[in-house]
């Protein structure tokens, strides 16, 4: 059986999933309680008791007196139940009842039943009980206290378990909610450390909570560990490389031939490879994250590209205020994805879209775009999809992309490629929350 159905009427935080599994068999058990209570104590109770009752009017009535007598008897009063006389056209026809007396309908169903000569029942909000009868000349009117045909305060046993389970629900709660919070404290450093943010945290709560704690803190040590050493192998090997390049364009300078332009050209090609290489390899790890305007930011970009001649415009700017970023490394993603757009198409445009949730960096350009089959290869290192198309324009390696991926990865976003409604090419999408 299938419970899917349920699903988007559940709580979606840890406590409020908590909360639910704490109230669902506490109300159970009050309902099946209040339920059995009802059944056996106001109907049971008050049945038995009626009957007892009925049992007293009936000797009274089969013990041979007139109607004027019976109010001043002695078994009258042994049995504390007054009775009067009452003219027929007094008499009501029906019985009556509050509303909201659930006992009443009870004990008008038994005296009913057990006084078949019964022409009325009334239960008034005095706490009393009035019988009419009718007898050969005038009618007989017997009054007697209510509680004795019904249990006096019948609502404290639900008074008593509402009062209890709401405190033992309380007392849970907190106790629960001191359970919770070391799970919670660990969503949240995961949560920072994915957005690249380093949170302090400390193994606390059950066993099994810091056992996930611990294992957490081991895993976050190696990853960092795995990322200074990776930065300090790229210091190393950036010096390296560069070294013997630049003695190659200085030896080139020097050289008179005509081959000099294109042993040139393959220099400038090597080092621009080394860079895509080194900035994929070093990708979003530089510095920690800082409060950054990303309309100045993205503006900054615009404007350099701008001077390089480069037909890119600035086309919306929504929203204010400032964003947690890495701004080399969103700079670099951003001018990747503008890079690329200029290259394939003939312009380009950027916006900023900045609400309390989310920050949405978009690149559009009229170039041929990438078909959707083939969109989530582009988005893979050393993709390319046109082999020749890059070689032409030139000499990227299918890093662009994946550097724009993984920077948005590390401040805890994504980038989606879809297809630009005002310029027919590319639409490029960094998308991170808040």
């Amino acid at each position: 059986m299938s419970f899917r159905w349920l699903k988007p009427y559940m709580p979606r935080s840890l406590y409020g999933r908590a909360i639910a599994i704490l109230l669902l068999p506490v109300i159970t058990l009050m309902l099946v309680v209040s339920i059995v209570f009802v059944q056996r104590h106001f109907e049971g109770v008050t049945k038995q008791m009626t009957r007892s009752a009925s049992r007293e009017v009936g000797v009274l009535l089969d013990a041979g007196m007139q109607p004027s007598e019976i109010g001043a008897s002695r078994l009258a009063r042994i049995l504390q139940i007054s009775a009067e006389t009452v003219p027929l056209e007094e008499m009501p026809r029906q019985d009556s009842r509050r509303w909201y007396d659930f006992t009443g309908a009870y004990v008008i169903g038994e005296f009913n039943r057990l006084l078949p000569n019964l022409q009325a029942l009334d239960l008034p909000n005095d706490g009393v009980v009035h019988l009419y009868f009718t007898m050969a000349d005038t009618g007989l009117r017997m009054t007697f206290d209510r509680r004795r045909v019904s249990a006096s305060n019948p609502h404290q046993l639900l008074v008593y378990m509402f009062f209890c389970a709401t405190l033992m629900t309380v007392i849970a709660y907190f106790y629960l909610r001191n359970q919770l919070r070391p799970i919670t404290r660990l969503a949240d450093a995961a949560d920072a450390f994915g957005r690249g943010r380093h949170v302090e945290y400390r193994p606390a709560g059950s066993t099994e909570v810091r056992a996930a704690g611990a294992a957490f803190l081991d895993m976050r040590a190696r990853i960092e560990r795995q990322i200074e050493q990776r930065t300090l192998m790229l210091s190393g090997v950036s010096h390296d490389l560069r070294t013997p390049i630049t003695r190659l364009k200085l030896a080139l300078t020097m050289l008179e031939s005509e081959d000099r332009a294109p042993m040139e050209q393959d220099v400038a090609d090597m080092e621009r490879l080394i860079t895509e290489f080194l900035d994929f390899a070093r990708g979003a790890q530089e510095g920690a994250p800082e409060p950054v305007d990303p309309h100045a930011l993205v503006a900054r970009i615009v404007e350099d590209y701008q001077r390089g001649g480069n037909a890119v415009t600035l086309a919306e700017r929504e929203g204010q205020g400032t964003v947690a970023l890495r701004s080399g490394g969103i700079r670099r993603a951003v001018e990747n994805l503008v890079g690329n757009a200029v290259r394939y198409g003939s312009r380009a445009e950027v916006s900023v879209h900045l609400t309390d949730r989310a920050l949405r960096i978009r690149v559009e350009d009229d170039g041929p775009g990438i078909p959707q089959a083939l969109r989530e290869e582009a988005l893979k290192p050393f993709a390319r999809l046109d082999e020749a198309r890059n070689q032409n324009l030139g000499t990227g390696v299918g890093l662009g992309l994946a550097i724009a991926m993984d920077i948005a990865r590390a401040h805890g976003g994504t980038l989606r490629l879809g297809e630009s409604a005002r310029l027919g090419g590319l639409q490029a999408d960094i998308v991170i929350g808040r």
